[in-house]
């Protein structure tokens, strides 16, 4: 269960990342950053980018064409 829901679905990178990495910080540490992204440059960039930033991607799911879930928790 996530704590935010962040869908930019219509974004593309680097603001894919950009967004992301705002919302997670806004979140206190262990909470949950569900973020829905519209393409597959996005869906493998942005966990990339918030794995070196230090968050623990939990999660890479596609629930359908040109959808990716990630879920992070913010470390």
């Amino acid at each position: 269960m996530a704590d935010q829901v962040l869908d930019i679905q219509g974004d593309v990178c680097p603001y894919t990342f950009v967004k992301s990495k705002k919302a997670v910080e806004q979140l206190a540490s262990g909470q949950i950053l569900e973020i829905h992204l519209g393409n597959s440059e996005s869906a493998s960039n942005v966990p990339r980018s918030l794995d070196l930033e230090g968050h623990e991607v939990l999660e890479i799911e596609k629930p359908g064409a040109g959808h990716w879930v990630v879920r992070v928790k913010r470390a």
